[in-house]
């Protein structure tokens, strides 16, 4: 990778490519307790060490998943942030094995064991699991719940170019606006913060736990989110007109995406995935140099340590992001039905039924596996319970092949 230096140009676009990850990169801690800053700081470190092992190649950005938002919010429950931090790393490892499968044996292996009647319920479980969450939190204030809810929906129906990219941002910054001017935020975080300041992750580390049992938590997950991470990387591919999935290759990318989770764990942020949103920022400017990705990386780590802006994120008042979540994990649950649509799974197929209904009602249901003092359940068992059902049910003699969707939509999460 090259060391070259940004023009005037690439410098103004790669922020505003940061401002398109934002909202969704700092949301996700907010929602589980971690460190916004400490996200946006292993955001950059993350992508920036992708573009590294990608050869400085790919214009992907990386931010944080929301497909970890359960799994996050059930191991700090029950093994607290060392847990969490340990969790993060077993993501990190799918990564790598998966890597390693697709350099031995092609991307068809993977697609094998985690075909589209799996992925897509998957998803779908993903945003399901999260909407009692959205409208309790949306309760605490429905007006600036609705604010929020409705500037989301605008922006996202009748934005004009990279406006229409930020319903996140804009939905926060209008619901806050909103509750400034009816006096219901609580200033006292953003007063009590410096200017500048290390994340707090990174100022007071936490320990990763040393356990198995944490390890193993959220691996189910990460393989559905490496299926999405193929997609991604054909998405890019159709937009830049290079096929990266052949140079520098989906082993090489699949190893960044690891070495970013890795680095994620280690600092105490949230695991962090590629991000549509970016893409499509790609797309609408035109701008295919990787160097912009690269300057959007840059920014978000020195926004990290803008003590202000952690303490002004750590005031966002609950309605406000309720109402964000409202229409965001509605959203994502309809992308696991796109999914299952897209890729014309047949539910003629009583097969198809039993796998799809498994992982629903397996992550609706809330069902528990325990062996010991381990307990996996949520969208982790759901995962874990179609890639058994998909692997162990016997297939129609004369089943067609599922067309497998390269540029498929990302859940991030």
């Amino acid at each position: 990778m090259k060391a070259t230096f940004p023009s005037v140009r690439q410098l103004v676009v790669g922020v505003q490519f940061l401002f398109v990850a934002f909202g969704s990169t700092v949301l996700v801690p907010l929602l589980t307790g971690l460190d916004p800053a400490t996200a946006l700081f292993s955001a950059g470190i993350g992508t920036l060490l992708f573009h590294l092992v990608t050869r400085g190649q790919v214009p992907i950005f990386l931010g944080s998943s929301f497909a970890f938002i359960v799994p996050i919010q059930l191991a700090a429950a029950q093994w607290g942030w060392g847990g969490v931090m340990t969790s993060i790393a077993g993501i990190a490892v799918v990564y790598f094995v998966a890597a390693a499968l697709v350099r031995l044996r092609g991307v068809e292996l993977i697609q094998k064991f985690f075909p589209p009647v799996v992925i897509g319920p998957v998803i779908m479980l993903i945003g399901l699991s999260l909407s009692g969450t959205a409208v309790e939190m949306a309760s605490s204030d429905w007006l600036l719940a609705f604010v929020a809810l409705v500037t989301a929906i605008v922006v996202m129906m009748c934005g004009k170019g990279l406006l229409r990219l930020l319903p996140i941002l804009a939905a926060i910054v209008a619901g806050y606006v909103l509750a400034l001017c009816l006096g219901r935020v609580d200033l006292s975080p953003v007063a009590a913060a410096p200017w500048l300041a290390l994340p707090s992750n990174l100022a007071h580390p936490v320990a990763p736990m040393l356990s198995w049992e944490p390890f193993l938590y959220m691996m189910p997950v990460a393989f559905a989110v490496v299926v999405e991470h193929i997609g991604d990387v054909y998405t890019i591919s159709n937009v830049a007109g290079v096929n990266f999935s052949r140079t520098p290759g989906l082993h090489r990318t699949m190893a960044g995406d690891g070495l970013a989770c890795l680095s994620a764990a280690l600092l105490g942020g949230p695991p962090v995935t590629t991000y549509s949103e970016v893409t499509g920022a790609v797309q609408l400017t035109k701008v295919t140099n990787p160097l912009v990705i690269r300057v959007a990386a840059v920014t978000a780590l020195l926004f990290s340590v803008v003590g202000k802006l952690s303490g002004v994120l750590q005031s966002i008042p609950t309605g406000v992001l309720g109402g964000v979540m409202l229409l965001l994990f509605g959203t994502i649950t309809t992308v696991g039905l796109q999914n299952l649509v897209y890729h014309r799974v047949d539910f003629s197929q009583t097969r198809n039924i039993v796998i799809a209904g498994g992982v629903l009602t397996t992550g609706v249901g809330e069902a528990m596996l325990s062996i010991g003092s381990f307990s996996l359940k949520g969208v982790g068992l759901a995962a874990l319970v179609g890639l058994t059902l998909n692997l162990v049910l016997p297939r129609p003699k004369k089943e067609p092949v599922a067309k497998q969707k390269g540029d498929s939509e990302s859940a991030r999460d």
